[in-house]
């Protein structure tokens, strides 16, 4: 299986929390696994946000960042281009998404067209879950139950 994470399910694979054994099953079996280049600053800014409610001590934030750095170069990075903005852009417009679930979905779709074979998106934004299958790829998880 090829997999995309966006940066809800990169996260789960740093913060245990609820669905990140299944994160962690799934990546672990993948053929391969890509997110976008601006993944990065999400998967920091949510380590830090989770620091200040609480989620997580300031030890076990820093603890997060550092693993998630070191297994960064890990990670296929679907760059950021203007070719891909524009179609994140078209993609904003035809499922109603926010600006960075945009840029994941339109860089799953280009991986996909890149590929040329099936890919699985794996998040646990709802906006985003809904709009994979209608933008052509499959959605993991198969069931939303968040």
């Amino acid at each position: 299986m090829i997999v995309y994470l966006d940066a809800s399910a990169l996260v789960k694979r740093y913060v245990t929390e609820v669905g990140s054994a299944d994160v962690n099953a799934l990546t672990d079996g993948a053929e391969a696994v890509a997110t976008a280049l601006v993944t990065r600053a999400e998967v920091g800014a949510a380590f830090a946000r989770a620091v200040r409610v609480g989620v997580l001590d300031d030890v076990g934030g820093r603890r997060a960042q550092r693993r998630f750095s070191r297994e960064w170069p890990d990670l296929m990075r679907i760059p950021v281009t203007e070719a891909l903005v524009a179609r994140a852009e078209a993609v904003a417009w035809t499922h109603a998404l926010r600006g960075y679930d945009a840029v994941q979905l339109a860089s799953a779709l280009t991986w996909q067209d890149a590929l040329g074979q099936e890919i699985v998106v794996a998040t646990f934004d709802r906006q985003l879950w809904d709009a994979v299958p209608h933008a052509g790829l499959r959605p993991w998880p198969a069931k939303w139950s968040v």
